[in-house]
C-alpha cells in the first residue's frame, strides 16, 4: 500500500443551488488526501470510524467507488458520523460547523491500527483533527509511532479546525508538537504555521525534530517548500474560484502521490527536484479541485493534473 491514511471520516454538508439548502459530500481531511492518492493512481487505506448510520455506509461506499480500502470496516455503535456543515463566502473560502457531540470518529480505537498494515504501507498520515478526542487520538499517535519505528514516511497535516478544539488553538498546538518526534513531511498553512512557532522558526524546527521537509501553503499566493536549509515558492495558478474546500488535501494527497510516482521511499530518496516536482504537481491539484464544489467530487485524476500543468 503506498498511502496510509488515519482520522477522520464526515459528511461535508455544501451550500445547495437552492436558498438555505444543502448538498450532502463525503469528506475528512485523511479520506480527501486518500482518494487524491487513488486518483493518482497509488493504492491506500483510511483508517477511520464512521457509524451505523446511513452516512456511515455512504462514506464507505464512497471509500469503495474511489479504490480506497477502509481499514476498519466494523461501523461504531456509540454515535452517529460526523456532520460538518460548510459556509462559503463570496470568494469561495469556507467555514466550518460540526455536529460531534460526540462523533462516530472520535470512536477510533488503538486496536484498529495493524502493526502489518503499517509495515506494508510507504507513507503515513495523519492531521490533527484525530488527535482532538480520546480513544481516537491514542489511535493516530500509535499509527505515527509505529510508521516512525518502522523506517516508514511519515506525513502530518496541522490542518487546524476551531470548533474541533472548542477554539483552544494551544492545546492543538501542543499535541502537534508531541507527534512531531515521529514527522518526516510537514504540512502547515500560513494561517497555522504560528501554532509551530511561525515561519522564521521553521528551519530550527526541522533540525529539532529531523522533519525532511515542510510545505506551507499560502491560500492565494501559493506553497512554499522548506528543505535542507533552502526554501522556494511554488506561485498559484489563477483560476475561477468556486469553493476552497478540500484543497488543501488535493494538494498534499496530489503533492504525497508525487513523491511515490518519482520512486520516493524514504527520507534519503528526498531531493529538491523531487520536491519541486512534488509541490507543482500539488499545486495543479489545489488548483483544479477550487473550481468545482465538494471536497471529494473536486479532486482531479493524475491525467487531469498532468494535462493542467502541460498547458
Amino acid at each position: 500500500m503506498d498511502l496510509y491514511s488515519i482520522g477522520e471520516l464526515v459528511i461535508d454538508f455544501t451550500p445547495g443551488n437552492e436558498p438555505a439548502s444543502y448538498i450532502r459530500n463525503p469528506g475528512g481531511a485523511p479520506g480527501n488526501a486518500a482518494i487524491a492518492a487513488a486518483r493518482s493512481g497509488l493504492s491506500a487505506g483510511v483508517c477511520s470510524s464512521v457509524g451505523e448510520d446511513d452516512f456511515g455506509h455512504f462514506l464507505a461506499q464512497t471509500m469503495e467507488e474511489n479504490g480506497v480500502r477502509l481499514l476498519n470496516p466494523e461501523p461504531c455503535t456509540k454515535a452517529i458520523t460526523t456532520l460538518a456543515f460548510v459556509t462559503l463566502a463570496p470568494d469561495g473560502n469556507r467555514s466550518f460547523t460540526f455536529a460531534r457531540k460526540p462523533g462516530a470518529d472520535m470512536f477510533l480505537e488503538e486496536s484498529a491500527v495493524k502493526e502489518e498494515e503499517i509495515r506494508d504501507s510507504v507513507i503515513v498520515h495523519a492531521g490533527s483533527c484525530s488527535l482532538s478526542a480520546s480513544p481516537a487520538a491514542e489511535a493516530t499517535v500509535k499509527a505515527l509511532r509505529l510508521g516512525h519505528a518502522l523506517g516508514r514516511l511519515v506525513s502530518f497535516d496541522v490542518n487546524y479546525r476551531s470548533v474541533m478544539w472548542n477554539g483552544d488553538q494551544g492545546a492543538c498546538a501542543a499535541k502537534v508538537r508531541e507527534i512531531l518526534p515521529f514527522v518526516d513531511l510537514l504540512k502547515v498553512s500560513d494561517e497555522e504555521v504560528g501554532m509551530v512557532g511561525g515561519e522564521e522558526a521553521l528551519p530550527g524546527l526541522m533540525k529539532e525534530y529531523g522533519i525532511a521537509a515542510i510545505a506551507e501553503t499560502l491560500g492565494g499566493a501559493g506553497a512554499r517548500c522548506f528543505f535542507e536549509g533552502r526554501s522556494w515558492d511554488v506561485p498559484s495558478h489563477k483560476v475561477p474560484c468556486v469553493d476552497t474546500n478540500g484543497a488543501g488535501d488535493a494538494f498534499w494527497g496530489a503533492f504525497l502521490s508525487s513523491l511515490r510516482i518519482q520512486g520516493v521511499e524514504q527520507t534519503s530518496d528526498l531531493t529538491e527536484e523531487v520536491l519541486r516536482r512534488a509541490m507543482e504537481y500539488g499545486s495543479a491539484a489545489g488548483a483544479l479541485t477550487v473550481q468545482k464544489k465538494g471536497a471529494i467530487p473536486a479532486l482531479p485524476t493524475r491525467e487531469e493534473i498532468e494535462a493542467f500543468l502541460a498547458r
